[in-house]
């Protein structure tokens, strides 16, 4: 795949570029996954009285379990640096965090999904060209980073040590290293985004 493009058009501008057969199917099956792994958390939602008569959703009270979703899914707040041993402190985040959570995170789920469905739909089954409004490009925007920070956890969660993850996602890792094609198809997610970014920029 080569770097997006900015081109003009009768319509308006449009960002172009080219994707071979493999790479559609690549970023399918990314994106479908973390579909998959969201409306699993949406769906599994706790049901209660209030949300039933009033219409509003409520969330999980809990960070999620799986990295990836994790990731997507952080906490709202941390505790203070200097207070992350302090009981009071903490029990007071995981509080606001739980109230937080259950309030905002269907509607996070719902803007995550909406750009999922944008990039599937925009993706030429057998490959091609990806022609985007600037619209539909920020939608791009906003998935490529949610498929780059859920495969990054699970890099990270691969490099852990004694159960600590890694804090830091290598640029290079030997070939027989089990996280070698996932790092591969994560600098090629990062080289999809920033030069997303430059095309939306005009440059």
């Amino acid at each position: 795949m080569k770097a997006w493009q900015r081109k003009g058009s009768l319509g308006g501008p449009r960002i172009k570029a080219v994707m071979e057969a493999h790479e559609v199917q690549i970023l399918h099956a990314l994106v479908s996954n973390i579909v998959d792994m969201l409306e699993q958390r949406r769906d599994s939602a706790p049901r209660d009285d209030l949300a039933e008569l009033t219409g509003m959703r409520s969330g999980h009270s809990a960070l999620p379990d799986q990295a990836p979703l994790a990731r997507l899914l952080p906490d709202f707040h941390r505790p203070e640096p200097g207070k992350d041993h302090d009981p009071d402190a903490l029990a007071v985040t995981r509080a606001h965090n739980s109230g937080m959570r259950m309030i905002h995170e269907p509607e996070i789920i719902d803007a995550k999904l909406s750009t999922a469905v944008v990039v599937l739909r925009s993706l030429p089954a057998r490959g091609g060209t990806v022609s985007l409004t600037p619209e539909q490009a920020q939608a791009w925007m906003g998935c490529l980073n949610d498929v780059r920070l859920g495969l990054g956890a699970l890099l990270l969660d691969a490099g852990s040590v004694d159960g600590v993850p890694a804090t830091d996602i290598p640029e290079f890792v030997p070939e027989d290293d089990p996280r070698s094609a996932h790092l591969d198809v994560y600098h090629w997610l990062t080289f999809m985004q920033d030069s997303l970014c430059t095309a939306l920029m005009g440059q």
